[in-house]
């Protein structure tokens, strides 16, 4: 299965599934994650005698999109590829969208049906048709990088971002943007001569450049604008201040060096609790002087105030006690000190986690195992040890005799070699030493004869 999201089936297997069409992502007709559509109104049928809307959405490299007509009645679903009407020549895309969502398309970006600017639908693309489309996508890279190198010797303030070859192979558009007017004319010619092909250069912003080429946000996600968004509306540095946010360009702009678009998103939610709040501005008078703003906690409704006199200690007041103060500075009383308000804050802090800190050392597993010999050989020593020496030693333990001498050791007589020393092999260790302890009734052991 190519994707997931395909709420239309038959015989257990998703439409969407191998460019058959009504597929919710992309994923089997190489559109992916870019500007995707999912047909909410597939399953829908059409009235008794009421023919479907013939007119198509056409995606074509990097999001591109156009509407063209089905002057064919050809039969035809999302994720079919087709060959469209060019200028000139013919272009290849893919359909992204069909039936009655095309209205719905059309009417957001003020199209009409009878638009010069919707061209015509030839036929479905042949084998022969998407060879010449792949040879000409191949070219797109080499072509770049060869057009950079002619902009750079003709010494022009433009950069390259993107080429776009139709079709057909016999046309090309250079994407580029520039901060100023650029004469590019002598470019043309020079692209035209190198490439043999029609030329077109359009320009873009950067917020366009960085829509078609994609790539990744600051916050982990794919880009926005080469995903869902395309109304590219302006921001500015207000929307940053009313967010109570740092003004630092570097983690305020996106991968285009512009603002980001994701500031005016939360916008309106800052404007609407913002009204309940004094003005920054507002100096509120006590009997210990007079205090001014220092920063705010907008959705948990809290203020920071200090004073003019002393600015290094940050007082926490609520909205309330804010609203109070400044309610009798209108009718000229001062209120009381901020600690006195400050004093007034019952904070309980919830704890949602258990604290497990110091529980378990961080070196218990840096120290190295010990081994478990010497415990097995003490072990097997006790077991061999006789339960009357064991209970006269319990018996005679109070008692302290001076320890005795040991008698020397016979000397026994050399074994015979063992026959693996021999051959050169070891020969096994015998542990000659161990005696037998035997109790008597001074709790004294004699070595065996």
């Amino acid at each position: 299965m190519a994707c997931g999201n395909c709420g239309t089936t038959e015989n257990g297997v998703p439409k969407g599934c191998k460019s058959n069409g009504n597929c919710g992502t992309g994923g089997a007709c190489g559109s992916g994650s870019k500007l995707a559509v999912f047909d909410w109104l597939s399953n829908m049928t059409l009235p008794t005698g009421e023919a479907p809307f013939n007119i198509y959405e056409v995606r074509f490299k990097n999001g591109r999109k156009h509407f063209f007509k089905n002057t064919e009645n050809l039969t035809l679903s999302m994720g079919d590829v087709v060959a469209t009407e060019g200028s000139p020549g013919h272009d290849i895309g893919v359909i992204s969208l069909g039936g009655e969502l095309v209205k719905v398309q059309m009417k957001k970006r003020n199209v009409k049906a009878d638009s010069e600017d919707v061209k015509k639908i030839f036929r479905k693309a042949s084998q022969r048709d998407l060879d010449i489309w792949k040879t000409a996508r191949d070219k797109e890279l080499e072509t770049q990088r060869k057009g950079r190198e002619i902009i750079s010797r003709l010494e022009l303030k433009m950069k390259l971002s993107d080429v776009e070859y139709q079709g057909d192979g016999k046309k090309a558009t250079f994407y580029y943007t520039a901060d100023e007017r650029v004469d590019f004319r002598q470019l043309i010619r020079d692209l035209a001569g190198t490439f043999s092909i029609r030329v077109e250069m359009k320009q873009v912003g950067m917020r366009q450049e960085a829509a078609r080429l994609g790539g990744i946000g600051s916050c982990g996600r794919e880009l926005c604008c080469s995903t869902w968004l395309t109304d590219f509306r302006k921001v500015n540095t207000a929307a940053a201040r009313y967010q109570q946010l740092s003004l630092n360009p570097l983690k305020l702009s996106g991968q285009c060096g512009k603002l980001k678009c994701c500031l005016n998103f939360e916008l309106d939610t800052y404007l609407d609790a913002l009204k309940h709040f004094p003005k920054q501005d507002k100096i509120l008078k006590t009997e210990k002087g007079d205090a001014v703003f220092v920063k705010m906690d907008i959705f948990g409704s809290w203020l920071w105030y200090t004073y003019k006199d002393d600015s290094f200690k940050w007082y926490k007041l609520s909205l309330e006690q804010v609203n109070e103060i400044i309610a009798l500075n209108n009718n000229k009383e001062k209120g009381l000190p901020l600690e006195e308000y400050e004093s007034d804050i019952a904070v309980t802090p919830k704890v949602d986690f258990e604290n497990v800190v110091g529980q378990d050392s961080l070196t218990r597993f840096d120290a190295p195992k010990k081994s478990r010999n010497n415990k097995k050989r003490r072990n097997n020593r006790n077991k061999r040890k006789p339960a009357t020496a064991k209970a006269n030693n319990n018996q005679n333990k109070p008692k302290q005799n001076p320890p005795q001498k040991r008698q020397p050791q016979k000397q026994q007589p050399k074994k015979q070699q063992p026959k693996a020393e021999a051959t050169g092999q070891k020969p096994r260790r015998k542990n000659n030493n161990r005696r037998k302890k035997t109790g008597n009734k001074n709790g004294q052991d004699k070595p065996k004869e």
